[in-house]
This record gives C-alpha cells, sequence and structure tokens, in this order.
C-alpha cells in the first residue's frame, strides 16, 4: 500500500503564494503519477495538476500560469507552489497517486487533504 501525506496548506490573502508538499511511504516504488486535485464546498472534485515520474506535466485550465508542480522522484514528494492566489482557489487540496501501467491518471492512492483559503 500507499500512505500520501500532505503539508504546506494555511489561509493567504489574494495575491500571495503557497506551496503544498506530498510525501509517498509505504510501496512506493511501482509509483508513476502523482498530483493535486481540489474539491471547494458544493463543488465536485477537480484534477489541478499531474506530474508522470518521467516529468510530463498537465494542468487546469484555471491554474495554468500561475501553479507549479513538481516533484522529487528521490524523496517521493510532489509539490505545488501556488502564485497569483484568487479567492476561487479556495478548496480542500489532495494529493494523489497512481501507479505505473494504469495510464497517464491519478486516484488510485489519496491523502488526507490540506484547507487552503484565500480571502480577498
Amino acid at each position: 500500500q500507499v500512505q500520501l501525506v500532505e503539508s504546506g496548506g494555511g489561509e493567504v490573502q489574494a495575491g500571495g503564494s503557497l506551496r503544498l508538499s506530498c510525501a509517498a511511504s509505504g510501496s512506493t516504488f511501482n509509483i508513476n503519477t502523482m498530483g493535486w486535485y481540489r474539491q471547494a464546498p458544493g463543488k465536485q472534485r477537480e484534477l489541478v495538476a499531474i506530474i508522470s515520474s518521467g516529468g510530463r506535466i498537465n494542468y487546469a485550465d484555471s491554474v495554468k500560469g500561475r501553479f507549479t508542480i513538481s516533484r522529487d522522484n528521490a524523496k517521493n514528494t510532489v509539490y505545488l507552489q501556488m502564485n497569483s492566489l484568487k479567492p476561487e482557489d479556495t478548496a480542500v487540496y489532495y494529493c494523489s497517486a497512481a501507479r505505473a501501467g494504469v495510464g497517464y491518471r491519478l486516484g488510485e492512492y489519496w491523502g488526507q487533504g490540506t484547507q487552503v483559503t484565500v480571502s480577498s
């Protein structure tokens, strides 16, 4: 099994920055993709960013140019640098991962979530 633990959430004013981290432990040898989803109150969970072990990256249109995803494969850790934050970025952010062989996607493993609140 794989355990994902997020850190770095909090409250920030609009225009500010936060950096989320997610460390994977357990059976991490077969993890391919890692990334982030978010869920705002009353809304569906949405994909924010995804990165493969080989460095393939995709972002939601709503965060392109403001958020940057990166990972340290040696540390089994993925990061999300969030700049120019907006109130609409307020959500619970979930780290997720998937094994190699299931395709370029997330959703096999989940963290507990970390709250990001952006005030206007």
